[in-house]
């Protein structure tokens, strides 16, 4: 049998992690306990994807993440037209504060990526 599971990230800050990570994903932010500032959460408003789950630590990123989301931008879309939504999603999520690192090709084997960090420097993938 299956289990339910919710992804967490350590971070600086839980609100402006869930409120960037919300519109992201198209989630729901969770109301918290009131004046709460040690922790956040996101929900998915269709129940299907897990909850999302962002606590409050005192030490910042210090290496490449080894878990990392690809945000499934394309799903179905090939060649140029992928690649002109993958572009479209990078431009709204810088507008909401996350970085562009690079962008990764179509090479006849995998379809092209860009990868990104979110505010606080996480990587992840517009797949």
């Amino acid at each position: 049998m299956a289990k339910e599971f919710q992804v967490t990230y350590d971070c600086a800050d839980p609100g402006a992690q869930a409120a960037f990570w919300a519109e992201a994903l198209g989630y729901r932010v969770q109301p918290s306990h009131e004046g709460s500032s040690d922790w956040a959460a996101i929900t998915d408003p269709d129940g299907k994807g897990p909850r999302v789950y962002f606590q409050k630590v005192p030490e910042g990123k210090t290496a490449k993440n080894r878990l990392h989301l690809d945000v499934r931008s394309a799903p179905g879309q090939t060649g140029d037209e992928r690649m002109v939504t993958l572009e479209e999603e990078s431009t709204r999520l810088e507008g909401l504060g996350a970085k562009r690192l690079y962008r990764l090709e179509p090479n006849g084997v995998d379809e092209g990526i860009i990868v990104m960090t979110d505010p606080e420097g996480n990587e992840f993938c517009l797949d």
